[in-house]
């Protein structure tokens, strides 16, 4: 039923972030790089942490903040849990260990290019507003002097990007997101197992990469996250901050009024008819009910999830989430 009403539509109006026709169904590499003006205003500050920290970062930062500088004689209000015994075992005398705040983290965007991803019916395209998303993010990034990297995943192609500092790694992060195969696969169908088998293969890929303490943000629909999907998202939250952008289509929570109407995924159209109240209130029964189970996630491993809609500006929809001034 739902898969029914994921057919790929082009939005009716432009987009206003865009301001064109083209920019509501695929991006372009210029689109994303203009987009670093917003960009100042999003600090990458997820909602749920409260207490600042030293280095400039707001903490508990999963294994993240302390790095080894060096060691020195144990001294009276010392942590005992610091004592590093070794050394102490050689010299005869305690020692401890001194430890500094790391200045940096890496930052990973894992961005969804499903077919599941090439649909709207306002504003622009899901994979549009994840693309815009993550250029935003890219750019707050690299704002903070931080390492920023990516895994960029459809049915058929993973990338990975190793989190690199500066704007050259940056630009060609985006110009590997404006030039996916993805955008010209779009009008492709897609079974619901090739696209859960994706999103857990790319989840999987994400947890052999990702370092402890880094921030990871998921820019996904996550349709067909089940299987072992849930248990990736555990482990990546173990040792990293996560947040989970959630880009869905107003149609996907609610049917449209009572009617009969021409769904097309660019190939094939179907007829769909959406008089009926027990259908209706079933299809919202299951969207609640998918939304619940993302909710419950998230509350488990102190993630962050972060709604955003198609026909959201991304950037206000990003401040909402991880702080920053409107």
């Amino acid at each position: 039923m739902i898969d029914a009403l994921r057919r790929r539509r082009a939005p009716s109006s432009p987009d206003p972030i865009s301001g064109s026709d083209d920019g509501v169904v695929r991006i372009s590499l210029p689109s994303l790089l203009a987009l670093h003006h917003g960009a100042e205003s999003l600090p990458l500050r997820p909602q749920h942490v409260r207490t600042h920290s030293s280095g400039g970062y707001l903490s508990p930062f999963k294994g993240r903040g302390m790095e080894f500088d060096e060691v020195r004689p144990y001294m009276q209000g010392d942590d005992v849990r610091s004592i590093d015994w070794r050394v102490t075992a050689r010299s005869g005398r305690p020692h401890t260990k001194l430890f500094r705040e790391e200045r940096e983290r890496p930052v990973l965007l894992f961005i969804d290019l499903r077919a599941a991803m090439f649909f709207a019916t306002r504003g622009a395209f899901k994979a549009v507003r994840a693309a815009q998303a993550a250029a935003l993010l890219g750019w707050s990034t690299l704002h903070r002097g931080d390492r920023l990297g990516a895994l960029l995943f459809d049915e058929q192609t993973h990338v990975e990007l190793r989190p690199k500092r500066g704007q050259p790694p940056f630009v060609h992060l985006l110009r590997k997101l404006a030039e996916h195969p993805a955008w010209d696969r779009a009008a492709h169908r897609s079974d619901e197992p090739s696209a859960t088998s994706a999103m857990n293969q790319a989840l999987l890929r994400l947890r052999r990469v990702a370092q402890p303490g880094s921030l990871i943000i998921l820019l996904s629909d996550f349709a067909g996250l089940n299987g072992q999907g849930p248990a990736h998202i555990s482990q990546l939250a173990r040792h990293n901050d996560l947040v989970l952008v959630d880009i869905h289509d107003p149609l996907e929570a609610e049917l449209p009024p009572p009617g009969r109407y021409r769904v097309s995924d660019g190939q094939r159209f179907v007829g769909m008819e959406t008089g009926d109240n027990a259908l209706r209130q079933r299809y919202r029964r299951h969207y609640a009910a998918r939304r619940t189970e993302l909710q419950q996630l998230c509350r488990r491993h102190a993630a962050t999830l972060l709604p955003l809609a198609t026909g959201d500006d991304p950037l206000a929809g990003l401040q909402r989430g991880m702080g920053g001034r409107r």
